[in-house]
C-alpha cells in the first residue's frame, strides 16, 4: 500500500516539479555561464537542484568523512563508485567542493541539459576516439588551472548488480599527469533507490563517505603507480559498502 501511495506521489507531484526544476536549472546555468559567471553558475544551481531532488523523493542522506575535505583545498580528481542515477544528486548536492564532471559525449544530446553542461564547461569524452581522450586531458588541465576539481566515475557506467566492476585507468592517468591528489568517494544506497533499467525510485537512506586523499607520487613510479592507485582507491571505496563486504566474505 505504501509503495502504491509513493508511486502516486512521485508521478503526480515529484516528477512534474522535478521536470520544471531541471529546466530552470539548465536555463539558469546556461545564461549565467554564457554571461561570464561560470565559476558560480556551473556549480551552485546544480547543487540546489540535486538537494531538491533528494528532498522531493524522500531520500535522506548522511555524509561521512567530511574532515577529509575540511580545508577544501584542491584541486582534486574525485572518483566514486556508480550505483545508480541518484549518484549525481548525492555528489552534486553534498560533496561540498566545486567540481566539473567528466561525462559521456552522448549527454550533449539531452535537450536543455546538454546545452547547460556544455556552457558550464563540463568535460565530454568519447572513449572510442583517441582524439577525444587527448582533448579531455587538455580540458582537464584548463579546469584544474582554475582551482576547480574534476569528478569521474572510473567504472564508466552504472553497476547492473550493485557490485563494483574494475576501475578504468583514465582518472588515475589524469591525476598522475596533472599532479593532483585522488579523493575516493563511496556511494551507498543509490542502487536501492533507482538502479539502471528502472524508472520509478524507492525511498532509501543514502550514505556518502569521503575517504582520505591519495597522492600519486606516494604509490610508486610510473606506470605502476597508476595500477596501484586504482586498486587502492577501489579498495577504500569498497571498505564501507555492505554489498562488497558480503561478496568478499562468501568468496565471490
Amino acid at each position: 500500500m505504501l509503495r502504491v501511495l509513493y508511486l502516486i506521489y512521485f508521478w503526480l507531484i515529484v516528477f512534474p516539479v522535478f521536470f520544471v526544476l531541471t529546466m530552470l536549472c539548465a536555463l539558469v546555468t546556461f545564461i549565467g555561464c554564457t554571461l561570464g559567471g561560470s565559476k558560480w553558475f556551473s556549480f551552485y544551481p546544480g547543487m540546489v537542484w540535486s538537494r531538491a531532488a533528494l528532498w522531493l523523493t524522500l531520500c535522506p542522506i548522511e555524509i561521512r568523512g567530511k574532515e577529509n575535505l575540511k580545508d577544501k583545498k584542491g584541486p582534486y580528481v574525485v572518483v566514486a563508485n556508480h550505483q545508480g542515477a541518484f549518484d549525481i544528486f548525492m555528489m552534486y548536492g553534498y560533496l561540498g567542493i566545486r567540481f566539473k564532471w567528466v561525462m559521456k559525449e552522448g549527454i550533449k544530446k539531452i535537450p536543455f541539459v546538454g546545452v547547460a553542461c556544455k556552457a558550464a564547461g563540463f568535460i565530454f569524452v568519447d572513449g572510442h576516439k583517441r582524439s577525444s581522450i587527448n582533448n579531455t586531458m587538455i580540458a582537464a588541465k584548463r579546469v584544474l588551472a582554475e582551482n576547480t576539481s574534476i569528478f569521474i566515475f572510473p567504472e564508466g557506467s552504472r553497476t547492473k548488480t550493485g557490485r563494483m566492476i574494475r576501475f578504468k585507468k583514465g582518472a588515475f592517468v589524469m591525476a598522475n599527469e596533472l599532479q593532483v591528489p585522488i579523493v575516493p568517494i563511496s556511494i551507498d544506497g543509490s542502487f536501492n533507490v533507482l538502479p539502471i533499467g528502472k524508472i520509478s525510485p524507492r525511498p532509501h537512506k543514502l550514505i556518502l563517505t569521503i575517504h582520505p586523499q591519495i597522492r600519486m607520487e606516494e604509490m610508486g613510479i610510473y606506470p605502476m603507480n597508476i595500477q596501484y592507485t586504482a586498486r587502492e582507491a577501489q579498495a577504500r571505496i569498497a571498505s564501507v559498502l555492505l554489498n562488497e563486504q558480503e561478496c568478499n566474505e562468501t568468496g565471490n
